[in-house]
């Protein structure tokens, strides 16, 4: 494990985050687990995915 993690976490068990933070984070972890469920079982619309672009070609 890196030090700047063992620093972050230190810091969050002195000061943790507040109830709103916690929430705002579960919504959009929640969110973020929604889509790709819906993705994964093919109820995402085609016009919602993202097509890859063609590269340009190296000079």
């Amino acid at each position: 494990m890196n030090l700047t993690w063992l620093l972050r976490m230190a810091k969050w068990a002195r000061h943790p985050p507040s109830p709103r933070m916690v929430k705002i984070a579960a919504i959009a972890v929640a969110a973020a687990l929604a889509v790709v469920a819906l993705d994964w079982l093919g109820l995402w619309p085609d016009w919602a995915r993202v097509e890859k672009l063609p590269r340009a070609p190296r000079p």
